[in-house]
């Protein structure tokens, strides 16, 4: 099809529709011809703008069935595409039950009022009883269009050209007697009863008394207003007997002027008479039970509602894009027909606004009903050469506009169950053999029927207008944002568009749903918002290269190139986590609670990286890195943990950490903490790299000033469905490393599985400390920091050195020079790890806690420990000076010996152990390992005893800055 065809005079049949002609003339009254110009001014510019977008994405690629649907779900997403395709959906089927009310109203009203099922029984129920006509004809007239629509759709666009026919007619017969009223105005007079305008349909003489026989007697109306035939005044209403009937014409014609009196607004209350404002009346008061004699204003108006009620005239601008499958050149014909059709109608509504206020009297005008002048159609009162030309005319247009509406609402419906975005409407995506879609066509038929229960077309109108205008702030959104982002496939060739027009679209179309009803609006955006969370909850897998991702990308660039501009405060200083996650030979991840472990610290929140290193050849093992990939990313989501895995090949596996800690994250969002798992059976090894590997990486975080978290005997560590309704997450606070060790548990406690455990501070004072003061320094510190927590000072005895220590520490450096000397078979180093496994087991029994190394020599002079003597008198020194930096550390200068390491060691552990052995979780200081490697093994012994007896431990050492502040 083309230009004129398929586009064209679709949406001029759509455009124009049942508010042309059952509620121009209405508005008109209402708001006066200059307001009324604003509101056809308004809604013509937000179609005009929204066509200018929906042009522009219409003309990037081709657009096949679906239509707008389709335009907007590849320009922003599955989401929005879901949102508004469904809001378009839903207000396409209001339409739908706003035309059948229309025609039935035609029907009811102007052209066989006797069809009236439910008669009014009082004067005052007449709107009640009109309502339940709607409900009854709308029904049985929505049934039949449903059964036409499953029938055959070629029919109803074989119509199509006739009901538009009747439309052109129509408008043009408005035109005509327009013309025609200038010289000749056709006869319809008004009957006033002072300034009030009378209904017309009660009585036939508008006189009060009427000469019959050369007598002079009561007149119809006398008998209304006075309740008796003879010409007595004592049952009369006040009102009637003061004030004169008069006729008025009804439409003076455009030479008469009338258009000065109509040009401004006369907005009324519900109830309220219609009264003409320069006729002469005394103002008595009426009585109420002769109200229904008078033209009454049937709802409140102002200019919010006539712009709700007037806004569905001018949608329809979709029609041309709907077609899109059927176009020969849709690029071409969408914009040039649609522009040509709202500029065609807005021209259209501009002149019969004009022309109404310049023909038609005032009060006429504001008589939706026609009630004053013999209950014709105003509209049809100006038309030539019949009003029956508009009647029968509006009425077939309406019928077809509805049948439109109950054609294309289904297709769309079918278009978005078809995409499967929402999974529960996937039913609706079948239909008949032919494709016809009968499961929708039931759906919209529903839905049509609530807006038919509704029956007042006043109301309805408003529920489209909202969902219509939905739709066309997300076009204007999707051709700002594809504009803005400067997408390289964002080439549309409709050149006239700019992102200005299209935000001025968007701001127009919020302004309207707000100013026509803010609570419909608010309705509207909560359906919408709904459906969207709804598909991005299903997770809609839909990859359509939409903009938001593109706008997503951008987001992202900006916010990174911000967060690089410097290290962040204190104050927001958040663990970013950088895990590092072995794998079996399977590729499995071997120790899955430390992702357990990462998930609780983080709930959710900041950075969380899951790195691991393959050994071996790049391009080797490529495959099997993307498959550790996948495995690490499923057992990601199993645990909960939201982040971004890395997966790094390399030759040795050192090397593959020391490239993960220098070079995952980007910018700003770069980790600060490694999560490190402990290398268990270190000792009965044969090979030494897994420790080596260990001290590698420590070494590594503190080369580049990360924290590192070291969680001791991780597959204890509770999972995520566990919760721990009591007890204590415990920390010794051996030296001040920049808050961590208070920050942990605090974040920790934040995950619902350790929400209940309380947290207690232990740090460690020497006999000659004053350990009172340092108790009360500390619980100061903790209240300054908001972190409630029970403080205990544990005083430590700098007791001789046990014979135990002394001989452990002998056994392992022994046995160290041994293993050196001989290379040992496999089965002789069994029997040394048995062997080991005996000393073990003695050290339990004498209650000390200790363990054995692999390889060691002593350590050389140069080794510096964490616990020195100078920091401790620097404390002791600076204690009355700054609150702040509490306890810097526990002083036990070692005698540059393993002893006296080792005796360091055991002591802590066994006051540890006494103090900490039921806690949920124990937080120690890590020492540094020594700058030389030739103490590296003794170092792990110095861990391992360290830890011994404890069933949880997390060791951490800290960045070497302040992650923690009291100032708010």
């Amino acid at each position: 099809m083309g230009t004129l065809m398929g586009v064209y005079l679709p949406c001029m049949q759509n455009i124009f529709g049942v508010i042309l002609f059952l509620r121009l003339t209405w508005m008109v009254g209402m708001a006066g011809v200059l307001q009324s110009f604003l509101i056809v001014l308004l809604c013509c510019c937000c179609t005009m703008l929204t066509t200018i977008s929906m042009s522009a994405i219409a003309t990037n690629g081709v657009v096949p069935a679906g239509g707008s649907y389709f335009m907007i779900s590849r320009s922003l997403g599955p989401e929005f595409g879901g949102a508004v395709g469904l809001c378009f959906y839903l207000g396409t089927t209001f339409a739908g039950a706003m035309y059948i009310l229309g025609a039935i109203e035609i029907l009811l009203t102007y052209i066989v009022p006797q069809a009236a099922i439910f008669h009014p029984s009082g004067a005052h129920d007449a709107s009640s009883a009109m309502l339940n006509n709607m409900r009854v004809y709308g029904t049985v007239f929505l049934i039949l269009m449903a059964v036409v629509v499953f029938v055959g759709v070629k029919y109803v666009n074989k119509f199509a050209s006739l009901f538009l026919a009747c439309v052109v007619i129509s408008i043009l017969s408005i035109y005509a007697g327009a013309i025609k009223s200038i010289f000749d105005p056709p006869e319809f007079p008004i009957c006033m009863l002072g300034n009030r305008t009378l209904s017309r349909d009660h009585f036939d003489v508008c006189a009060k008394t009427v000469v019959k026989d050369n007598i002079t007697v009561a007149s119809k109306l006398w008998e209304l207003f006075c309740h008796s035939t003879n010409l007595t005044t004592e049952h009369c209403d006040e009102y009637f007997l003061m004030n004169n009937v008069s006729e008025i014409a009804g439409i003076p014609g455009a030479a008469s002027g009338i258009l000065i009196d109509n040009l401004w607004s006369n907005y009324l209350e519900k109830g309220e008479i219609l009264e003409r404002a320069h006729q002469p009346s005394v103002d008595v008061a009426s009585q109420k039970n002769n109200l229904h004699l008078y033209v009454l204003s049937d709802i409140s108006t102002s200019f919010m509602v006539l712009v709700g009620i007037f806004f569905p005239s001018v949608t329809g601008i979709m029609a041309g894009s709907n077609r899109s499958g059927d176009l020969k050149d849709a690029q071409k014909s969408i914009p040039v027909g649609t522009i040509l059709a709202i500029v065609t109608t807005s021209l259209v509504y501009f002149s019969c606004v004009l022309l109404f206020g310049a023909c038609i009297e005032g009060v006429v005008l504001r008589d939706k009903y026609g009630d004053a002048v013999n209950k014709n159609l105003v509209v049809g009162t100006l038309s030539w050469p019949s009003p029956w030309v508009i009647v029968i005319g509006s009425f077939f247009s309406t019928c077809g506009a509805g049948l439109q509406s109950l054609t294309g609402a289904p297709r769309l419906l079918q278009a978005i169950a078809k995409d499967n975005i929402i999974p529960f409407l996937w039913i609706f995506g079948h239909g008949k053999a032919n494709g016809e879609p009968t499961w929708a066509l039931l759906l919209t038929a529903l839905i049509a029927e609530l807006g038919i229960l509704i029956a007042s077309l006043d109301m309805v109108a408003p529920i489209l207008s909202m969902f219509f205008l939905m739709c066309y702030l997300f076009v204007n959104l999707a051709c700002a944002v594809q504009t803005l982002l400067r997408t390289p496939n964002w080439r549309p060739r409709f050149k006239y568009y700019h992102w200005a027009l299209s935000f001025l679209g968007m701001s127009i179309c919020l302004a309207l749903m707000f100013i026509s009803s803010w609570y419909y609006a608010l309705v509207a955006m909560l359906i919408a918002g709904m459906i969207y969370k709804y598909i991005e909850y299903q997770g809609a897998e839909k990859e359509w290269g939409d903009g938001i991702r593109g706008l997503s990308l951008s987001a992202a660039r900006y916010a990174l190139l911000r967060l690089e501009e410097g290290p962040p405060h204190t104050k927001n200083w958040r663990p970013q986590l950088l895990v590092l996650l072995k794998l079996d030979e399977d590729l499995h991840v071997k120790y899955p609670r430390l992702l357990t472990f990462a998930s609780q610290l983080k709930a959710g929140k900041g950075l969380t990286i899951i790195g691991s290193v393959i050994q071996g050849n790049f391009l080797e093992t490529y495959g099997e890195a993307q498959a550790a990939e996948q495995t690490i990313k499923n057992m990601m989501e199993i645990e909960k943990v939201k982040g971004f895995c890395q997966v790094v090949v390399a030759n040795k596996v050192r090397e593959g950490i020391a490239h993960l800690i220098q070079s995952c994250g980007l910018g700003g969002m770069k980790h600060n903490t490694v999560v490190l798992g402990w290398p268990y059976g270190w000792r009965q090894s044969e090979d030494p790299r897994s420790w080596k590997t260990f001290i590698g990486t420590v070494r590594c975080t503190t080369a580049a000033h990360l924290a590192l978290l070291v969680p001791k005997n991780v597959s204890f560590y509770p999972s995520n469905h566990e919760r721990y309704n009591e007890g204590n997450i415990d920390v010794w606070w051996i030296v001040h490393d920049g808050g961590m060790l208070m920050l942990l548990p605090f974040l920790l406690k934040q995950h619902k599985v350790w929400r209940k455990c309380k947290m207690r501070i232990f740090t460690v004072a020497q006999m000659d400390d004053n350990s009172i003061q340092m108790k009360k320094d500390l619980a100061t510190f903790l209240y300054q920091l908001r972190i409630e927590a029970e403080v205990e000072v544990v005083e430590m005895h700098n007791s001789d050195i046990s014979a135990y220590t002394y001989e452990r520490t002998l056994m392992m450096e022994q046995r160290s020079q041994m293993l050196r000397q001989m290379r040992l078979t496999k089965t002789e180093r069994e029997r040394e790890a048995q062997l080991v496994k005996d000393r073990h087991s003695i050290a339990r029994l004498e209650s000390l806690y200790s363990d054995e190394e692999d390889e060691g020599d002593p350590v050389p002079e140069n080794i510096q420990m964490t616990w020195t003597k100078e920091k401790c008198e620097a404390e002791k020194r600076n204690r009355g000076s700054a609150v702040g930096s509490f306890r810097d550390l526990i002083s036990i200068k070692p005698n540059q010996s393993n002893v006296r390491r080792m005796h360091t060691a055991v002591k802590l552990n066994e006051v540890i152990v006494n103090r900490s052995h039921d806690a949920r979780l124990v937080l120690l200081n890590m020492p540094g390992p020594p700058k030389n490697t030739d103490g590296d093994e003794n170092y792990m012994e110095f861990l391992e005893v360290l830890t011994e007896g404890l069933e949880r431990v997390l060791l951490v050492r800290g960045g070497g800055r302040e992650v923690i502040t009291i100032y708010s």
